[in-house]
This record gives structure tokens, sequence and C-alpha cells, in this order.
């Protein structure tokens, strides 16, 4: 009897400890979330099979230790919890309205968060950098009609960073009212980019073409008008959405159609990954050989190029600011290299985004 109550006695002391201990780690997973909402990062606590197995080792009851694995799993389920909580109040802008495809990509990268409308892409810029969002989600590039360019724009010359960048596969469809039919179609409307993607389609129909700011604006637009004459391109959610029906799938020209989204933050995601990646801009100063120069000093250094893209700098007429996507760790000894003998050749430099890699949905 009086070993049973030691025993008990024992176990209300460590169940004291406990509890104390579980106060402190849920703490610090709330924190982790709090971070991951600042830098606009998944939910989810990172499973570490290497660590757990050495804490395992920490236990020297072999037959105790087995019931270890179902702890940290349990407390994994109730970080995540946690976290989905904390990030329940994420505000996430884009451009356009319910039904665009950014609205769609920005659902798929923030499942918990709140999506807020903007119409256009600068506003939705502009409120990720006011705090009226905690971040934007604005495409930067279509693998058949290639660069947005207002979006390197806005990443050139405003404050924000890009802490991820994710692979959205895009598939347009001709969306008409219930009662329209293919062949009574002559007007179609949407963005120009979903012009763009579905040209070769649109040839062959000889519509006439007309311009939207969204493609969801333009489902809108069809829904409204109720003409069976009129159509839009633009995704399955949004034909759903607004009423409509799909007279025609997938007609995008390219059967691999994605858009790159990035994920536009006040802080920098700070990833130093040795097989990460990385987006910087820069200006070189007005002398012959400069731009030469930068390139072979990215290379010299080690870094591999995946892209590298001109805009005009509308500071100057006929100047222009360059776009860099590389691989590497700006954070390695090459990289601070690379960094500090670019400063002396560009009139200016600025690192938009270090992250990890690439993410489709």
């Amino acid at each position: 009897m009086k070993d049973l109550e030691n025993a008990r006695a024992s176990l209300e002391a460590l169940d004291r400890e406990l509890a104390a201990v579980f106060g402190r780690r849920m703490d610090a997973a709330r924190r982790v979330a709090l971070a991951k909402r600042t830098l606009c990062l998944h939910t989810g606590e990172e499973v570490d099979r290497q660590q757990d197995a050495d804490l395992a080792a920490l236990i020297e009851d072999e037959e105790i230790r087995a019931y270890y694995p179902l702890l940290q799993n349990h407390l994994r389920g109730l970080s995540t919890l946690l976290e989905h909580r904390v990030m329940d109040g994420l505000r996430v802008a884009y451009a356009g309205v319910e039904g665009a495809f950014a609205q769609i990509a920005a659902s798929k990268i923030f499942p918990d968060g709140k999506t807020v409308s903007y119409p256009d892409f600068a506003a939705a810029y502009a409120a990720a950098e006011t705090g009226e969002c905690d971040c934007a989600v604005l495409p930067m590039e279509n693998s058949y009609a290639g660069d947005v360019s207002q979006v390197m724009d806005l990443a050139y010359f405003g404050t924000l960073f890009i802490n991820g960048v994710y692979d959205v596969s895009i598939s347009q469809c001709l969306l008409g009212t219930q009662d329209a039919t293919l062949e009574g179609v002559t007007e179609v409307v949407s963005h120009p980019q979903a012009l763009s993607q579905c040209a070769g389609f649109l040839a062959k129909g000889g519509y006439q073409l007309t311009e939207a700011s969204n493609t969801a604006v333009a489902a809108r637009r069809v829904a409204e008008a109720q003409s069976p004459a009129l159509a839009a391109i633009g995704s399955p959610e949004a034909a759903e959405l607004y009423g409509l029906k799909v007279l025609a799938p997938n007609i995008n020209e390219s059967a691999s159609n994605t858009t790159r989204f990035a994920v536009f933050t006040r802080t920098p995601s700070g990833s130093t990954r040795r097989d990460g990646q990385f987006i910087m801009t820069f200006t070189v100063k007005n002398e012959a050989g400069s731009l030469a120069k930068a390139i072979s000093i990215i290379g010299e250094c080690g870094f591999n190029m995946r892209s590298l893209k001109s805009r005009p700098s509308k500071n100057l007429s006929w100047s222009y600011y360059f776009y860099v996507e590389a691989e590497g760790n700006l954070d390695s000894e090459q990289g601070r290299s690379m960094l500090s003998q670019l400063e002396q050749i560009c009139s200016g430099l600025k690192i938009l985004a270090t992250y990890d890699r690439e993410i489709s949905l």
C-alpha cells in the first residue's frame, strides 16, 4: 500500500512538472506560428525524424521508449491545432474578385487565411506594404504568356520581399450563360494574359476580343449581361461561382499551362539553405562592360543563374534594371563575396527573396 501511495505521489509531482513543460512547449509553438504568420509560411510543425530518434535514445527503458513516438505525434497534432488558430487571422491580398486564379492560388497557399480582394496588382501590393494585409499573392510569370511586367515593376520599386514562389497549374475554360452555345458566341472577354494563353483557340473562332482587369471580373460581366453571345475565359471555379457553364474546357495553348505566384511580405524570409534559391534586382553604372562584369561575378562565385531579365527603370530614358533568379546560399562565403563585388560595380542592388525551393500546388 505504501509503495502505491509513493508511486501515485511521484506521478502527481511529475504531472505538475509535465503541465509546466507542456505550457512552455505550446507557448513556443505559438511563437513559431506567429513568426510563420509574419513570414507568411505554411502552417504545420516540421518533422525531424533524426531529432526524434536522438530524443528517444535518452529514454533508457526500452519498453517505455517504444511509447515516445506516440507522444511526439500527439504533441505535434496539438501544436498544429494551435498554429491553425493563430493563422486564422492571416489576411492575404490578391488582385481581382472571388474566383480569380490569384484568389484560388492564395487559398491553396494559405488554406487558413482570409483572402482579401483588391482591384489591381498595385492596390494588393500596397495593402501588404501598409499592413492592411499580412501579405499579397501576385502572379509573376506564366509558362506560355511570359512575365507579368506590372508585378515585376512593383517588386523592383516597392519595399516588400518575396517570401516564397509557388507554381499553380492553370486550366482556362470558355464560360457562357446557361442558355449559351459554343456556336452562338461572338465576343470573348478576359484578362490579356488569359487571351494570350488561349490565342490559338480564339483565332479559330474569329471572336471579337475584349480585355478585362481579371478573369473572374470577366466571368462576372458575362453573368450580369446574360447574353448568350458573350463568353469569358476563366476557371471552372469562376463558372460555378457566377452561375455559368463551361462551353469549352482546357482551351489554353499549352497543356502544361502554369503560373508562378509570389508571396510578398514586409520582412525577408531569412532562408539560408545551401541548395536554396534567391531573386535579386540590380542596375549597373553607365560604363562599358558593367553588365558583363556583373554577370561574370555571379558565375565566378559559383551561382547558377536560372533567369536574367531586363525592364525599363522609368527613372531615366533608355535605362534598365535587371532581374536575376539564381540557385545557392547568399549567406555563404561565396554569397557574401558576390554581393560585395556586385556593390562595387552596381548603382543599385536589392535582394528580393531567399527561399528553399519552388512549390507546386
